[in-house]
C-alpha cells in the first residue's frame, strides 16, 4: 500500500506534467471534434437525427434529460459508468498501438458526439439541464480519457520514432511510461462514475452542480501541479532512454 500510496501522492503529478504535451495533443483533437460536430448541426440541424440514437434525440425534442434510468438503478449504474469509461480510457491508450490512428479517431469521434449533443440541446433550450448533469463527473470524466489518449500518443511515437534505439526496444520504454501515465486515471475514473450515478443525475440545485464541478477541477489541477518545485521526473528525449530509466 505505501507503494501504491507514493506512486500516486508524489510520482504521479510529476509524470503527468513529463508528458504533458501528449495530453495537450489529446485534447485538442478532442476539442476540434467538439468544434466540428458543432459546425455539423449549426450547418443541417438534421444531421443529429442521422448521428444519434432516435431515443436520445426523442429525448432532446421532448425537453427531457434521458438520466432517469440511472437514478432508478444508482448502484448498477455506478458499476457500469466505470466500467465503461474504464473501457473507453484503455481504448484510447491501447489504441497507440495502431500508430495512434485508432486513439485519434477515439479522441475525434467522441469529441463530435459532445459537439452534436451540446448543439442539439441549446436548440432545444436544454443546454443548463445538460451541462449541469455533464459538468460535476465531466471535470473528472474527460481530462482523465484525454491522459489516457495521451499515454496512446505516447505509444505511438514510441513506435513511429525509434530514435537510435531498436523498435523493439523504443516500443518497451513508451510502454512503460504510457502505463504509468494510463494508470493515474483510474481513481479519477472510479470517483467521476460515483458522481455520474449518485450525484449529477440528482435533483440538487443546478448551482450548486456547478460550484462542485469548480471545486472538483480546481483540486484536480492542484493535484496535477502538486510538487511542481520538487525535482521532476527527468525529461530524457525519447531516442536516449534505457530501460533502467523507468520504474
Amino acid at each position: 500500500m505505501g507503494g501504491i500510496w507514493q506512486f500516486y501522492r508524489h510520482d504521479y503529478p510529476r509524470i503527468f506534467r513529463q508528458f504533458l504535451p501528449y495530453t495537450a495533443v489529446a485534447t485538442a483533437i478532442f476539442w476540434v471534434g467538439a468544434l466540428a460536430g458543432m459546425f455539423f448541426v449549426l450547418s443541417d440541424p438534421d444531421y443529429m437525427r442521422e448521428f444519434l440514437p432516435p431515443q436520445l434525440v426523442a429525448s432532446i425534442e421532448r425537453h427531457e434529460m434521458w438520466t432517469h434510468s440511472i437514478v432508478s438503478i444508482k448502484p448498477q449504474a455506478s458499476s457500469a459508468i466505470m466500467t465503461n469509461n474504464l473501457s473507453v480510457s484503455f481504448m484510447a491508450f491501447a489504441s497507440g498501438i495502431t500508430a495512434g490512428i485508432g486513439t485519434l479517431y477515439l479522441l475525434f469521434f467522441n469529441g463530435i458526439m459532445i459537439g452534436v449533443i451540446g448543439t442539439a440541446c441549446a436548440a432545444y433550450g436544454m443546454s443548463v439541464p445538460l451541462w449541469s448533469f455533464v459538468s460535476p463527473h465531466g471535470v473528472l470524466e474527460l481530462p482523465a480519457i484525454f491522459i489516457a489518449g495521451g499515454a496512446g500518443l505516447r505509444l505511438a511515437r514510441a513506435l513511429l520514432f525509434p530514435g537510435m534505439l531498436s523498435r523493439r526496444d523504443s516500443l518497451a520504454i513508451g510502454g512503460t511510461e504510457a502505463v504509468r501515465l494510463l494508470v493515474g486515471v483510474i481513481p479519477m475514473l472510479i470517483v467521476a462514475g460515483t458522481i455520474e450515478a449518485f450525484f449529477s443525475p440528482s435533483s440538487v440545485p443546478v448551482p450548486l452542480k456547478f460550484a462542485a464541478a469548480a471545486a472538483l477541477f480546481t483540486l484536480l489541477i492542484a493535484y496535477l501541479w502538486s510538487g511542481s518545485r520538487a525535482k521532476s521526473v527527468t525529461a530524457t528525449p525519447d531516442s536516449a532512454l534505457s530501460p533502467t530509466s523507468i520504474g
